[in-house]
């Protein structure tokens, strides 16, 4: 993605807010394989804030047909990255509709330096970044044990330590990996995060925003050591 311009787009000041008055804008950092996106569907239920995806973003943009929607179209059609600037404006527009009044959660951007000091001035203010930890030796387990069933495009995971497991008696022939869930492609990706996206680390922790989480427990325990960290 490239970099923005200083377009503005006006954010009504209680799009900030919760219905208790509390800040709950979120960024949820970490290696793919973290199960970021599974640990953010428990967090929007409880807290009744919404999960946004840059890839949702887009796709819903695109499908609504709003002018943003529409520059937005133009880029993909053309295999081209959808620039910083279009996404913030996306994500602008987005969190002035009313089920983002409680506020939100950030998967997946940004994802880089720049792409956070865009946000940054952007005007979209954020109030806690959780950072998903997590060794790359159960990274790369939890990935390529993922298959998609042919049937049904549900996700399972075959090893029996991770989940949701296939349902048992389900034909093996029916599951799929993924190129993306390949041992070789998933070290490039953690390759690639390392050297983009891990430096946001330090980047929040110097901003006072920073809380760590332990990304190798059990998913309930993790769910509660982030709401722990939100009270």
């Amino acid at each position: 993605m490239q970099a923005i311009c200083r377009s503005r787009v006006q954010i009504p000041p209680e799009a900030y807010f919760n219905s208790k008055g509390d800040k709950m804008n979120l960024i949820f950092l970490g290696p793919p394989g973290a199960g970021k996106g599974t640990i953010a569907q428990h967090i929007v239920n409880d807290l009744n804030i919404v999960q946004i995806s840059t890839g949702d973003l887009l796709r819903a943009a695109v499908k609504e047909g709003s002018e943003l929607g529409k520059k937005a179209k133009e880029f993909m059609d053309a295999g081209k990255l959808v620039t910083d600037e279009l996404v913030i404006n996306l994500l602008k527009e987005r969190i002035e509709k009313d089920d983002c009044k409680n506020g939100f959660i950030l998967d997946g951007f940004p994802r880089t330096i720049p792409q956070a000091d865009a946000l940054g001035e952007s005007g979209v203010k954020i109030d806690k970044v959780i950072n998903f930890k997590v060794e790359d030796d159960l990274v790369i387990h939890r990935i390529t044990g993922r298959r998609t069933s042919k049937s049904t495009g549900k996700i399972y995971n075959i090893y029996p330590d991770c989940a949701p497991n296939p349902p048992e008696g389900h034909p093996e022939e029916d599951l799929l990996q993924r190129d993306d869930d390949k041992e070789e492609v998933v070290k490039k990706r953690l390759v690639q995060y390392r050297e983009q996206t891990e430096p946001l680390i330090g980047y929040y922790q110097e901003k006072g925003l920073l809380a760590d989480i332990d990304a190798a427990k059990q998913l309930d325990e993790i769910v509660a050591d982030v709401k722990a960290v939100l009270e």
